[in-house]
């Protein structure tokens, strides 16, 4: 990574949130052209909405963004539904605390994910999203929907949006893996830097999504 960034000020809010927030970090992310909050139309919303749904619906992402059975999928572009191998389940704690933890096979580490057939690992611990977040089985107006909506998006508001995306950059976690898998799984699209500014213009627009 590189050596820290100062970042200045990103004046991100809508629908009636308005939270400037300091970004400052070795994210290596470039936040000097982000949108400030209601300079984009509606429609470029949209657009960027359009790219964003397309990394959250992808298996890279879905694989872990899963209902209440708490089992995790092994989805890939030619086989999106695949379950996970060993019978695992995750249960409600959603990192397998009640029988056999994520994080006994999924290490916790910044290394490359070199090794074919290995278990991925990230910066972060290894479990599934909260079960409010499920992504499988959603529409993109729904996605959009949970994803704008505080009471089911972690407590958000536009700005902590972009925050969690730079948070993630800072510890090498899922967001980022996602786009560099390794070990010839296939990525999410785009890459990190274009997926901030996505989520920068899409809340920069009021956050618009597409019809049910």
């Amino acid at each position: 990574m590189t050596s820290s960034i100062h970042i200045a000020v990103i004046a991100l809010g809508c629908l009636g949130f308005a939270s400037p927030t300091f970004a400052e970090g070795e994210h290596a992310l470039d936040l000097s052209a982000l949108p400030e909050a209601g300079s984009i139309a509606p429609a470029e919303g949209l657009a960027a909405w359009d790219s964003i749904h397309a990394v959250l619906s992808h298996p890279r992402c879905l694989n872990c963004h899963v209902g209440d059975d708490n089992v995790p999928l092994w989805g890939t572009v030619a086989a999106p539904d695949r379950i996970h191998g060993m019978a695992i389940n995750a249960g409600d704690s959603r990192i397998g605390a009640e029988g056999l933890s994520c994080n006994a096979c999924h290490q916790t580490s910044t290394r490359p994910n070199a090794v074919p057939h290995a278990p991925p690992h990230t910066g972060m611990d290894w479990r599934l999203a909260p079960v409010a977040f499920q992504w499988t089985d959603r529409t993109s107006a729904e996605i959009c929907a949970q994803l704008r909506d505080p009471d089911r998006n972690g407590g958000r508001d536009a700005a902590r949006l972009i925050d969690h995306i730079l948070h993630d950059a800072e510890l090498i976690g899922f967001i980022t893996w996602s786009f560099d898998p390794g070990a010839d799984r296939d990525p999410a699209p785009g890459n990190m830097q274009a997926h901030l500014e996505d989520m920068a213009i899409w809340t920069a627009a009021g956050m618009p999504c597409p019809e049910p």
